[in-house]
Order: structure tokens, then C-alpha cells, then sequence
């Protein structure tokens, strides 16, 4: 568990964690055991794990300890014979002093030191465009300068809406490659087929509708940085060639011989738990490793709630079209609600709030039937990605009419206020069937 240092007591510059250790108290390693503090550690058979142990009933990637303000939360990596505390079968649970924690016919003892460590958190409540005064945040703001600084591959773990990818374009930004390319790949949104080709480039006539060469992201990136986005959607036959990408620097385009040397620095992210990919088969364990080479874990908003007023206030004076900050009463709902879409979330719920001008919206931004449970039909005859763009459109074109309502039809302020080009809120305006005075 972690306290702040009482040197500076509105902003600590330190936290300190009680040391623990962990003992197996029964199973094939009795009496192996393993100390730690501050950082997460991991227990399964891999050998890459902190504590390892040689128990055929545990999964490669079994579970991962986290020490936090409130205690050591423990995750189970979707193990096959799942974690137990005490008796009682958990996915995450915070350990209580001298726990029995069961992962498969293994039995390991939680026990708090008398010692302790000290870590050093930023006094600042951003870092680029990053805003945060949590003790999670500031941690990492304390240590992003020093990795901005290098050429050291990053992966950035966190659940979709935690600001990964503001991160990944912040280090950019504050590192020696800020003047070149900061080239983003979505491994999500693009067709198995076609991602090779996205990442490392092809030659004419490679595949059908390879009418010319083209240039992939390595080579967009040069002398920059490539941010992979949901790393963990590469398909498993391409993930080898990433790899040695990554080890040597070296890429082949799509049907083509030379091989080219890149300068580039890589930042990954991904919103799901890699380690239980490799469990799964569906991700390898080498390239994990290799992108982890740094690791950066993006806490969710519940478990910073002390962020939510400092992000409210920063959307609220952003959106408003006058910069002004955002009434008690709005902010008192906010803080009610745990944010399961995390910043992005909270940052549309604001949008909202700003856009209809409305005090009645506060309450309906809260209120789980009205509106944060979405009505979903599967159809079987539409794609996931089509099914997507509909209900992008949907929303998009309800915008668009609350926008153009809230400014009376004057597109000119409706834009500013979004940041928007005039022309584009007028083409939107025509695309979806929308007509006002001023267009």
C-alpha cells in the first residue's frame, strides 16, 4: 500500500510502498518466495514471470500483482484453473495482510515487510496535453520525461477511453524526434489482408489491385515514431515479421527484395490483457517482450476519481464558446458517475452538456436509463463494420441537429464553438439531410 510523503503535503513529491513478500507455502516450489514494492509483478510458469513456478495446473501468464493506493489489487491473466484468495475464487481483489492466494495446486502466502520504498511523483497536474492529479498520473508524469528523452519501445496498457493514445503522441512530442513523423496504424480497423501492406509497403503487382508501389508506415515514420494502435488486433502470421522489424530495424515491402533500414521509434498500445493472448495462443510471447520493453499502465477514471474535476473543468472551458467554468451543479453529477468509457466518455458527457445548454442534461448524463445503456439488435446480414458507420452516422447526424439548434442556424458560431471549418459543418449539414437559414 502507498502513502504520500508528508514533505510537501498538497503535492507530495514522493510515495512510499511497504514492501511484501510473497511465499509458496504449498506446491512444487514450497519455500520459493519473492519480495517487492512499488511495481506490478507476475506469477505463472513462463519464465519471463518475476515469481516463476514449475506447477502444470498454472497457466504461462497466471496473475499479476499491482501495488496501489488502496492495497495490492491481484488480477487473474484469464488463467485456465483461476485464482482464489483465501478460499473465495476472484478475477481482481485486493489482498488483506497474510492471504492465502491459490493459483491452480499452488498456495502462496501474502506477508507485509517492516521496510519500505520510496518513488518519486511530479508536483505537476499535466504533462504535455495530459492532465492528471491523481498519485497514478503524477507517477507517471515523473517518469514520461525520461522515456520521452530516449528511443526505448513503449507498449501502453489501458482500457479503451484512458488517454493511450494522447500519451503515445505526448512522448513524441516531448522527445528528439518531435520534428519528423508521428505516424499512427489502427491494427483494429484494418483488413487482416491488407495490413502487411499497411505496415511494411508493396510493390506493384504484389496482390490484386497492387496497381503501383506504395509506402508503408515503417518508411512514413522514418526518422519518427510508428504508434500501433490495438497491438494486440495483429493477426498471428504477421506478428514474426513485426518482430523482426522491430529487432533489426529491417522491413521488406509487400512482393518486393531490397531490404531497407529504418530510423524509427515504436509506441504500442492496446487495450486488452497481451499476456492472456499468449495463454490463448493469440499472441506471442516474443513480441510481447520485445514491444514491453517499456510498459505503461493507464489506470482507469474510477480508480483516479481525483482527476474528474480537473478534466471536467479543462473540457468545460474548452468547449464553452465563452471559456467559462463549468457550474457546481454540473460538476457534483459528474462526480457521481464511475465512467466505465473512462476520459472519452466523460469528455463526450460534457460536449454534451455544452452543446444543448441544458441543466436538465446533467442529471440525464448520470442516470443509467437515459441513455448510457445503448439499444443494440445483431444482425447477422451486416458486418461489424458496417453496423459501426450506421450507428456512427446516427449520432452524428443527432449532433449536427442539436448544434445547429443550440446556435439558431448560425453556422458561423455553431462552428467556432466546435472547432470546426464552416464549409465542412455545411457539407455534414448536406450529407445528412439537414437544412437551416444559413445554408
Amino acid at each position: 500500500m502507498s502513502e504520500p510523503s508528508t514533505d510537501v503535503l498538497e503535492h507530495p513529491r514522493e510515495l512510499r510502498f511497504r514492501r511484501v513478500r510473497l511465499t509458496v507455502i504449498d506446491g512444487p516450489n514450497q519455500g520459493r518466495s519473492l519480495d517487492f514494492a512499488e511495481n506490478e509483478v507476475s506469477i505463472g510458469t513462463a519464465t519471463e514471470n518475476d515469481l516463476v513456478v514449475e506447477d502444470q495446473t498454472v497457466s504461462r501468464h497466471h496473475v499479476a500483482i499491482t501495488p496501489t493506493p488502496r492495497g495490492h489489487l491481484v488480477r487473474d491473466i484469464e488463467s485456465t484453473n483461476g485464482t482464489a484468495i483465501n478460499g473465495v475464487r476472484v478475477d481482481r481483489a485486493y489482498l488483506t495482510e497474510r492471504a492465502v492466494l491459490a493459483i491452480g495446486n499452488t498456495r502462496l502466502q501474502f506477508e507485509p515487510l517492516d521496510d519500505e520504498t520510496r518513488t518519486a511523483i511530479s508536483s505537476e497536474d499535466r504533462w504535455g496535453r495530459a492532465l492528471g492529479v491523481s498519485d497514478a498520473m503524477r507517477r507517471l508524469f515523473a517518469v514520461l520525461p525520461k522515456v520521452a528523452a530516449s528511443d526505448v519501445t513503449v507498449l501502453i496498457e489501458g482500457e479503451t477511453g484512458t488517454g493511450k493514445s494522447l500519451l503515445a503522441s505526448a512522448i513524441h512530442e516531448a522527445s528528439p524526434r518531435a520534428n519528423r513523423p508521428f505516424v499512427v496504424v489502427d491494427c483494429a480497423a484494418i483488413p487482416p489482408n491488407l495490413i502487411e501492406s499497411e505496415l511494411f509497403g508493396h510493390e506493384k503487382g504484389a496482390f490484386t489491385g497492387a496497381v503501383g508501389p506504395r509506402v508503408g508506415a515503417f518508411e512514413l515514420a522514418h526518422g519518427g515514431t510508428l504508434f500501433l494502435d490495438e497491438v494486440g488486433e495483429l493477426p498471428l502470421d504477421l506478428q514474426p515479421k513485426l518482430l523482426r522489424a522491430l529487432e533489426d530495424r529491417i522491413i521488406k515491402r509487400v512482393g518486393g527484395n531490397e531490404q531497407l533500414k529504418m530510423n524509427v521509434r515504436v509506441i504500442a498500445a492496446t487495450n486488452c490483457e497481451l499476456r492472456a493472448e499468449i495463454n490463448r495462443g493469440r499472441f506471442r510471447s516474443d513480441l510481447y517482450y520485445r514491444l514491453n520493453t517499456f510498459s505503461i499502465r493507464v489506470v482507469p477514471l474510477r480508480e483516479r476519481r481525483d482527476d474528474i474535476a480537473l478534466l471536467v473543468a479543462h473540457f468545460y472551458r474548452q468547449l464553452h464558446p465563452h471559456g467559462e467554468e463549468p457550474p457546481a451543479e454540473l460538476l457534483a453529477e459528474l462526480l457521481r458517475h464511475d465512467w466505465p468509457g473512462n476520459v472519452r466518455e466523460l469528455r463526450a458527457a460534457v460536449e454534451r452538456t455544452v452543446l444543448l445548454g441544458d441543466p436538465a442534461v446533467w442529471r440525464e448524463i448520470t442516470e443509467p436509463s437515459a441513455g448510457t445503456q445503448l439499444a443494440v439488435t445483431i444482425d447477422e446480414n451486416t458486418s461489424f463494420r458496417a453496423a459501426k458507420e450506421q450507428a456512427v452516422a446516427a449520432w452524428e447526424r443527432e449532433y449536427l441537429r442539436a448544434l445547429v439548434t443550440r446556435f439558431v442556424g448560425n453556422l458561423s458560431r455553431a462552428a467556432r464553438a466546435v472547432r470546426m471549418d464552416r464549409n465542412h459543418l455545411r457539407e455534414l449539414l448536406v450529407r445528412h439531410g439537414l437544412r437551416t437559414d444559413d445554408s
